[in-house]
C-alpha cells in the first residue's frame, strides 16, 4: 500500500516538474509572439502579457521595407539549411559506413583524426577559411555556407555509433555474396536502416545552419544573399531614428516558423533514433 502511494506521489511530482519545465520553455515563445503584436511605442512602455493589434502592421512594415529583403533572406536560409542538412547527413553516413564496414591499416588513425577535428572550434580556423574562400572566388556566395557541411565530425560519430548498434555485418556480407555493389548496398540497405538517425541529424543540422551567424557574417556581403540571422542583426543595428523593435520581434517570429515546422514534422524520429538500435539477426 505504501509503495503504491509513494509511486503516485512520484508520478504527481514528475508531472509538476514537467509542467514547470514546459511552461519555462513555452513562455519565451509566448513573449516573442506578444512582442511581435505590439508597436515600438508600446514595447518601450514595458512588459505586457496581452497581445497587441500591430502584428499585421509589423509584418507589412518588414515585408515592404525596400532595404530589408525578408523573403529573399528566408529563401537563402532555406536553401543553405536544406542543402547543408542533406549533404551533411548523407556524406557523414557514408563516411561512417566506410569506417564501420571495412578493416584497413589506418582505420583507427582515421577515426582518431576525425575525432580530433571535433574539438577544434570554428573561430580558430575562421581567418584561414575566409582566405581560402576568397582565393577560390566564392566570397559573397552561398556555396561556402553549404560545402563545408560535407565534413561534420559530430554527425559522423553519431552515425558510426548508430551503425554499431543497428547494422549487423552479416547483412552486408549477404549483400556482397548476392553481388550487390558497395554504393548500391549503402543506398538501398544501409540508408533505410539508418533513416531514424539521418532524420534526427537532419533536424539538428538544419536548425544549426538556420541559426548560424558567424560564418555568413564572414563571407556574405550583399543584402540579396544574406541569411535570416544576418538580416535580423541588420535590423537591430539600424539607425536609431529608424529603429523599430516591433519589426525585429516580428522578423524573429517569422524566422522561427520554419524551425518549428521541421520539428513538428520530424520530431517523432528523435524518439525513434534514441529507442531503436536493437540488432535483429
Amino acid at each position: 500500500m505504501k509503495s503504491k502511494k509513494s509511486g503516485q506521489l512520484r508520478s504527481i511530482f514528475a508531472h509538476i516538474v514537467l509542467i514547470i519545465l514546459s511552461f519555462m520553455c513555452l513562455f519565451f515563445f509566448y513573449i516573442l509572439f506578444i512582442n511581435a503584436t505590439r508597436s515600438h511605442a508600446d514595447l518601450q512602455k514595458g512588459f505586457s502579457a496581452l497581445p497587441g493589434n500591430y502584428l499585421f502592421e509589423n509584418l507589412k512594415n518588414v515585408a515592404n521595407d525596400g532595404t530589408f529583403p525578408m523573403f529573399r533572406g528566408i529563401l537563402n536560409s532555406l536553401i543553405v539549411s536544406g542543402c547543408s542538412a542533406a549533404i551533411c547527413t548523407y556524406f557523414s553516413a557514408l563516411t561512417a559506413y566506410g569506417l564501420y564496414a571495412y578493416n584497413f591499416k589506418l582505420k583507427k588513425a582515421a577515426f582518431t583524426f576525425i575525432m580530433a577535428i571535433l574539438v577544434m572550434p570554428t573561430q580558430v580556423t575562421a581567418m584561414g577559411f575566409l582566405r581560402l574562400v576568397t582565393n577560390m572566388g566564392m566570397y559573397d556566395s552561398l556555396l561556402p555556407l553549404i560545402i563545408p557541411s560535407i565534413a561534420s565530425p559530430a554527425v559522423f560519430y553519431f552515425m558510426y555509433s548508430y551503425l554499431q548498434s543497428s547494422l549487423p555485418m552479416s547483412l552486408l556480407e549477404a549483400a556482397r555474396i548476392d553481388g550487390s555493389g558497395e554504393f548500391r548496398t549503402f543506398n538501398q540497405i544501409v540508408i533505410p536502416i539508418m533513416k531514424p538517425a539521418i532524420a534526427v541529424q537532419a533536424i539538428f543540422t538544419f536548425v544549426g545552419s538556420w541559426n548560424n551567424y558567424f560564418v555568413p557574417a564572414l563571407v556574405i556581403q550583399s543584402k540579396e544573399k544574406m541569411t535570416v540571422p544576418i538580416l535580423i542583426a541588420t535590423l537591430r543595428g539600424a539607425d536609431y531614428m529608424n529603429f523599430d523593435m516591433g519589426k525585429i520581434y516580428t522578423m524573429i517570429l517569422v524566422a522561427i516558423v520554419p524551425i518549428i515546422l521541421v520539428y513538428l514534422f520530424l520530431s517523432k524520429y528523435i524518439i525513434a533514433g534514441v529507442t531503436l538500435g536493437g540488432v535483429k539477426e
